[in-house]
């Protein structure tokens, strides 16, 4: 189960804030998964489609299902805004009963004509491996596939028609289409259909920073009205602190 204690988030934050967005997508993922969090290599092993889900329930446990999502407008650059229901929306994304199932330890495989390709789900740690690279979509063709092998003969990634490479990266994200959440929402001004990518762990890291700032506002305020210690106000609920707040109001 997530840890939802004020305490805990707050240092979550903290140790974030001088880190870029995969290690705070990895700090979150330890507060989502606390029976992992003295084990990074665990959590990196996941499938990233395993570690959106996480960090989806996680925004659930915090901020509860309603999602509101903002972009710009590909065409003409209007302000567009798209409310989602958080559990809805995953629930969208499982896979469906035609897909061809992973292995247990995520492996899967293709077949056409002489050539078959085994290959793996891609882990959160080919994902950041290949971010660091010119060609991450190369990268991570490397990282993942384990084997190719046409008319009896092992051959190196290389060697792959782009029409297989397709069909492995189409095959991948039917097994695991958690591991890609994209959004289109129609402009209401050009008719314009705009595709984005929704980020849950920089989505989430926003809204953990703002609730943050909140609570450390709080914590101020209340230490300097009752002099109170921090582990005093945190221990507080939301609902008690707001009314202590209302009462030492100017």
């Amino acid at each position: 189960m997530a840890s939802t204690q004020a305490a805990d988030l707050l240092a979550t934050w903290e140790a974030g804030l001088g880190q870029d967005g995969f290690g705070r997508a990895l700090l979150l993922h330890r507060i989502a998964r606390p029976e992992f969090a003295g084990d990074s290599g665990a959590l990196l092993a996941l499938p990233v489609g395993a570690r959106e889900a996480d960090l989806f329930a996680l925004r659930r446990a915090l901020f509860g299902d309603r999602m509101q999502v903002r972009l710009d407008c590909s065409a003409c650059g209007e302000d567009l805004e798209l409310e989602l229901d958080a559990g809805e929306f995953m629930r969208s994304l499982e896979p469906g009963p035609d897909r061809t199932p992973a292995a247990d330890d995520g492996a899967l495989s293709i077949s056409d004509g002489p050539w078959n390709v085994e290959f793996r789900l891609p882990a959160v740690a080919d994902l950041a491996a290949a971010a660091r690279l010119p060609d991450p979509r190369r990268a991570l063709l490397h990282s993942c596939v384990t084997a190719v092998v046409r008319d009896g003969e092992h051959l190196p990634v290389d060697s792959l028609p782009a029409a297989l490479e397709r069909r492995v990266a189409e095959a991948a994200e039917a097994a695991d289409p958690a591991a890609d959440v994209n959004l289109t929402i129609s402009c209401p001004e050009c008719a314009t259909a705009t595709r984005a990518e929704l980020d849950i762990a920089s989505y989430l890291w926003t809204e953990l920073d703002a609730w943050a700032r909140d609570v450390l506002l709080d914590v101020h305020l209340l230490a300097t009205a009752y002099g109170w210690s921090e582990p005093q106000i945190l221990a507080l609920s939301p609902l008690r602190r707001r009314y202590y707040l209302e009462l030492c109001a100017p």
